[in-house]
């Protein structure tokens, strides 16, 4: 699983690299072309992205970090304390208070100054000491919970809960890796902080017969009265990370008990033939509220966070509802040729389905799926996160961005929003850790110019409303400082202990570094607890077989063979 990164890593494979001509002589070719255009793709994609100098890595390194501090200074000045910041205004953005109905506003921003708290640990892998402390101290000042703001309880847990604690972490970490982050008289204010919002955010889970909490709470008196009942399944399971390590730090289970049961009462309503979880539940019936099944926006990161739990906390339980749903997953939703690398038929592509039968639903793919290329390298599936990485990019380089939804069948965007996400970015990082392929350098330069060319205001970045014709929304989500750019830089930045050290840290879905250890893995309120006994401390994770199935060739020549990569271009119209 994990191990593939780390082996990738370990090879010390050479920067710059050329392309192996052997690695291009193939057996089969696909339908509709003959050799002679098959020469030429192979030359056009083998030309563009078998080699990346040190230089030009470099360069983009001090690019990236000059992005998040032209979003996080912009805010500073112009937003802070507010939440987030209005680039084009030059402005701060609160909750919309005169309209409470407004989610798409007020389920993110409660009045904390979001993106600060959310940037802490970018500031500190940057290597920033002097303005870390500096934050630390401003969130300290400033930041409280005691607000009348309602909010949802999962972008709360990822952002702001998720963002104290690993900045907490890094802050007591003996080794420092990044430099001397610990503040004068630091006596674990940010824990405290954080605690203080977990209790808030705990009041979802009261009065709830199953056990899945609200989506929603008033971060003063609780839940609403008259709330919605209906929650996303990624909203009520995936709070596990952040409420599991608050837990081991305090000693107090509650946190990690009450997230842990909404985990396995969502399982519990997996279908009972096709084994898919729906993607909205009821909090009071536990019923499914919508019969789609995907891996995208409203159930992405519930299948992450079994994962990650795994990897974190060791428990072998969420390993094994990880690895049954996401073969349901490849059972169900996954349609194209059988093998990513090699054979006849259609592109892989995961598509969103009935929950009772698999039968296709829709035509669409959206942004968020993009993360899941990521989490295939996690688990070991380096073929098909390179095939499922493939048709995001792909999407990328026809828009210079990535729709909110995409339209396979149509060739257009359903929905042509694009709020500077990271998913794809994300899983551009993770691959380049685990192939050390140019090919995902390439990629990320494409990204981080193409939203310098379009997003950059005179402020800070927008989202695009429209990524036909480029218009800008006045919005930058915090998101784009702790996620978008902090991968760029990881990408870039080779040394970073980050990536020297994969096995010590893994991100939240919100891109928060949590450390894998003695920390996560140790429980207060058992007894007698042993940590060098306890088997659930073995961090060796079992291999996939897809990790070793990899040639080290295939990081000398594209990771999808060329033939494969422009039938995907064409399936989405980037080429025509």
């Amino acid at each position: 699983m994990y191990i593939c990164i780390v082996i990738a890593t370990l090879l010390n494979i050479y920067e710059v690299t050329a392309v192996d001509n052997n690695f291009y002589e193939e057996y089969e070719f696909f339908p509709g072309g003959n050799e002679s255009s098959h020469e030429f793709w192979r030359e056009f994609y083998g030309n563009k992205y078998h080699y990346f100098s040190r230089k030009d890595r470099l360069n983009l390194k001090n690019e990236a970090k000059k992005m998040f501090y032209y979003g996080y200074d912009n805010y500073m000045k112009y937003a802070f304390p507010q939440d987030e910041l209005n680039p084009i205004a030059c402005s701060g953005r609160g909750p919309d208070i005169e309209n409470p109905s407004n989610i798409n506003i007020n389920d993110v921003l409660g009045n904390f100054s979001l993106t600060l708290v959310d940037s802490l640990d970018t500031l500190a892998i940057l290597g920033n000491v002097t303005e870390f402390k500096n934050a630390v101290q401003l969130v300290l000042e400033t930041v409280s919970f005691d607000r009348n703001s309602t909010v949802q309880v999962f972008e709360t847990n990822i952002r702001v809960l998720g963002s104290l604690l690993s900045a907490h972490l890094i802050i007591n970490d003996p080794e420092q890796p990044f430099g001397d982050l610990r503040p004068v008289d630091y006596d674990n204010e940010l824990l405290s902080l954080a605690h203080d919002l977990a209790v808030r955010l705990m009041t979802a889970f009261e009065n709830t017969p199953n056990g899945i909490p609200y989506p929603r709470v008033n971060l003063q008196y609780g839940v609403p009265k008259n709330t919605l009942t209906d929650t996303a399944t990624a909203g009520a399971g995936s709070l596990l990370l952040e409420f599991g390590m608050l837990s081991r730090l305090i000693g107090d289970p509650t946190f990690e008990n009450s997230a842990r049961r909404a985990v396995r009462e969502i399982w519990k309503r997996r279908h009972g033939t096709t084994g898919l979880l729906g993607l909205a539940i009821d909090v009071n019936t536990g019923k499914w509220t919508s019969r789609l099944s995907g891996v995208g926006a409203g159930i992405d990161s519930y299948f992450e966070y079994l994962l990650k739990a795994h990897i974190l906390f060791g428990d072998e339980e969420d390993l094994h509802m990880f690895t049954e749903a996401m073969q349901n997953v490849k059972n169900f939703l996954r349609r194209g040729r059988e093998h990513c690398n090699s054979g006849y038929g259609d592109p892989p592509i995961y598509v969103n389905v009935d929950i009772t039968n698999g039968y296709m639903l829709n035509t669409w793919v959206d942004s968020l799926q993009a993360f899941l290329p990521g989490l295939l390298v996690l688990s070991g599936d380096i073929e098909e996160a390179i095939c499922c990485h493939a048709l995001y990019y792909a999407i990328w380089k026809r828009y210079d961005a990535l729709p909110e939804r995409f339209n396979w069948k149509l060739k257009m965007p359903d929905v042509r929003f694009y709020p500077l996400r990271p998913e794809l970015v994300e899983s551009t990082y993770l691959l380049y850790q685990a192939t050390k392929n140019p090919f995902y350098l390439h990629v990320g330069q494409e990204i981080l110019q193409s939203i310098n060319r379009h997003a950059r205001t005179h402020c800070g970045y927008a989202s695009l409303h429209n990524v036909l014709d480029k218009s800008q929304e006045d919005r930058m989500e915090s998101f784009f400082l702790s996620e978008t750019c902090k991968y760029l830089y990881l990408l870039f930045d080779v040394e970073n202990p980050v990536n020297n050290k994969q096995l010590s840290w893994i991100f939240t879905t919100e891109g928060h570094l949590l450390p894998v250890g003695e920390i996560s893995r140790f429980k207060p309120w058992e007894e007698d607890f042993d940590y060098e006994k306890d088997e659930k401390l073995n961090f060796s994770l079992p291999a996939s077989r897809n990790c070793s199935a990899i040639p080290l060739e295939r990081t000398f020549g594209l990771p999808l063979r060329s033939h494969y990569l422009h039938q995907v271009h064409e399936l989405v119209g980037a080429i025509t």
